[in-house]
């Protein structure tokens, strides 16, 4: 009788992991927070940045973009002059992102890969000129893990080199 009692128990548990499990696949967002538990407690609303004792917050988020910022479009012309610089920041997970850009982005003309090579060739259609600046379209033209400000240096300089004076575009 007690094995039988300890199979039950250990199907009870089971069907109730197998539960949590659905449920967090199945709702894995914010919009289910009345089902979870966490979501009952009252601290569940507080200010995550606010501390417990109530002393001021170590960090305060502040961002310097407006919501107009945030939501804006930007069109980016292939055939014209405009020009794609990928600022590369280590740890964010740049490396694939580099990659996909290079690989998977349907355009008009899509950038060429070859096995085995680390450079593509991502050139305008109808022009032997890239609209891309990275690693995986130029290599390191200006550095290993170039910054914000070596880029900003770096760029024009390279981009303008590769063409003749009257074929440069206006910044």
């Amino acid at each position: 009788m007690e094995e039988r009692s300890h199979k039950v128990l250990l199907a009870l548990v089971m069907l109730f992991l197998f539960a949590v499990i659905v449920l967090q696949y199945v709702c894995p967002g914010t919009e289910c927070q009345l089902l979870r538990l966490r979501a009952l407690s009252p601290a569940a609303a507080a200010d995550p940045y606010r501390a417990e004792d109530e002393t001021p917050a170590r960090f305060v988020p502040r961002f310097n973009f407006s919501a107009g910022d945030l939501l804006r479009r930007v069109d980016f012309n292939i055939k014209g002059d405009d020009l794609i610089v990928f600022l590369h920041i280590q740890k964010t997970g740049g490396t694939t992102f580099g990659r996909h850009l290079v690989r998977n982005i349907q355009l008009e003309q899509p950038c060429e890969c070859r096995a085995g090579q680390k450079k593509c060739t991502c050139h305008r259609p109808g022009k032997r000129e890239t609209w891309l600046f990275s690693r995986f379209s130029t290599g390191w033209s200006c550095g290993l893990h170039a910054d914000w400000t070596e880029l900003t240096n770096c760029v024009p300089s390279v981009v303008d080199s590769k063409k003749e004076v009257r074929l440069r575009p206006s910044r």
